[in-house]
């Protein structure tokens, strides 16, 4: 069996820059830390140049901008997209390509022009988002997205801590393996558990309300580290 890395990714949900900052200032020297996820509230309040500036006076960490939910446009977009993150400053960036397989390709493949490793997500971590939950988005549309990232070069998945066996049936049904990685929002306040992806070898927890709240967010992070099995 391949060797299992799991590591943490804050996810800086906020509109506070300085709350951001201060985060990013007492937990990433911790090894269990992989990057910093950034969103639409930091980068539409104070723009992403200054955002990923700031952080980079605490890190040299990876700096995953998710848009919440990018790639939901038209396929010319995608180089406007991709020429702003990299300008900015980003290294990675999420994909949540709704819009259906031409804008996937063509949003993919500007941000791997520009030199941003691609994520590309299919399912969210809460109820009634997939139709057999109850939801819009039909479930084998939501196979195709994952298959034609693949097929389209992408190795990095966002997959839902919050649904493991919908993760399974999605890694089984479009031949995803030890080689991938997966980035799974869910932990803390949702109750998602990592144990139950014992299938997945290269493992990023996203963490943001429970860490974003914890009154020493070193601690915190260091006791999630040792109930996963990983160091800090």
């Amino acid at each position: 069996m391949s060797h299992r890395t799991v590591k943490i990714i804050p996810a800086l949900d906020t509109t506070s820059l300085e709350s951001a900052s201060a985060l990013a200032r007492r937990v990433a020297h911790l090894d269990s830390i992989y990057g910093f996820k950034v969103g639409f509230s930091l980068g539409l309040t104070h723009g992403l140049p200054q955002v990923v500036s700031q952080l980079r006076v605490f890190t040299d960490k990876p700096i995953i901008y998710d848009h919440q939910k990018a790639a939901t446009d038209i396929p010319d977009t995608g180089k406007l997209f991709a020429g702003t993150l990299a300008e900015a400053g980003v290294t990675e960036a999420i994909l949540f390509p709704q819009s259906g397989p031409a804008t996937l390709e063509a949003w993919t493949r500007a941000l791997q022009d520009n030199g941003l490793k691609t994520i590309v997500g299919g399912v969210m971590t809460h109820p009634k988002y997939l139709q057999s939950e109850g939801g819009f988005i039909l479930d084998e549309g939501v196979t195709r997205m994952y298959k034609t990232a693949l097929d389209a070069g992408v190795t990095s998945f966002v997959v839902p801590l919050t649904k493991p066996d919908i993760t399974r049936r999605i890694y089984d049904d479009t031949g995803m393996s030890s080689e991938h990685e997966f980035y799974s929002p869910g932990f803390g306040k949702q109750g998602g558990d990592p144990l139950n992806f014992s299938f997945i070898n290269r493992h990023y927890l996203i963490i943001g309300r429970s860490l974003l709240q914890a009154d020493d967010p070193e601690a915190y992070v260091q006791s999630v580290a040792k109930e996963v099995g990983i160091s800090s």
